[in-house]
């Protein structure tokens, strides 16, 4: 029977699509050749098979899931969106040293979405992507882990800190040293502002950036041979917040906050 189920689900686009279809919702044969763009003579027979494995029932002429198509298209989509992720950037995330992720919340990748990898051109090869940038500075609440220093993080969160923002900074005890000695202004503004808390973490992070705002989550890896490369990662789904939120709280509970100078 499970045999059965996985030919059922995986050999025919038409019958997958129509499940994710009506995973959002019942759905009538009108509603279900306008959505998936087929015909009734093509579609007809996809129904009737998944009709008989019991995975959609038909109320009236309304096609819905039947509990155990709830259950097996439930556990579908965790699948369908990790395998959607990867496709989309296959070349990053087999290049990348992913060890630094909880392998709990690895496993679920398919969380950050749509997202996108950002790789600049040899011309701006040093500066902060435009696309990070731009969101931050318009972002309220920020969450960012740093663990490399860049000339122009600390102009850009001291700027966020005189504005009132909300952030909780986890720094490297190697960057909080730099700071120290090339941007010491800038750092007092941090540890000044009210609604900035500055935290270090002994424990070597690996991860190079992680920054997570109510508008975005945006990571950078190493690759498998330890090096920066230059590349990041930047999703705007709900789903691939949270998922950002959960990591950086995982470096977060591994750090102090710095009180002074």
């Amino acid at each position: 029977m499970s045999s059965s189920l996985c030919d059922t689900i995986w050999l025919s686009e038409k019958r997958k699509n129509l499940l994710l279809l009506l995973m959002e919702g019942p759905r009538d044969i009108e509603q279900i050749k306008t959505s998936l763009n087929v015909t009734s003579k093509a579609m007809m027979p996809q129904i009737k098979i998944l009709q008989k494995q019991g995975l959609v029932i038909q109320k009236e002429n309304t096609y819905m899931l039947s509990e155990i198509g709830k259950l097996v298209v439930g556990n579908m989509l965790p699948l369908l969106n990790t395998l959607e992720v990867l496709e989309e950037n296959k070349e990053y995330w087999t290049s990348r040293d992913t060890s630094v992720i909880p392998q709990e919340q690895f496993m679920r990748l398919g969380e950050l979405g749509e997202c996108m990898v950002i790789e600049p051109d040899l011309n701006h090869l040093f500066d902060l992507p435009r696309e990070f940038t731009e969101n931050l500075i318009k972002s309220r609440c920020i969450m960012s882990s740093l663990s490399y220093y860049h000339p122009l993080y600390s102009s850009l969160y001291s700027r966020l800190a005189k504005s009132g923002a909300e952030m909780e900074i986890v720094l490297t005890k190697a960057v909080l040293e730099r700071l120290k000695n090339d941007c010491r202004d800038e750092l007092e503004t941090l540890l000044d502002s009210e609604s900035t808390v500055v935290k270090i973490c002994e424990e070597n992070l690996n991860l190079p950036t992680i920054a997570v705002t109510e508008k975005f989550m945006y990571i950078c890896l190493f690759n498998k041979q330890g090096k920066y490369d230059h590349r990041k990662v930047m999703s705007f789904d709900a789903s691939a917040l949270r998922w950002g939120r959960e990591l950086f709280m995982h470096y977060n509970e591994l750090s102090q906050e710095v009180i002074e100078i």
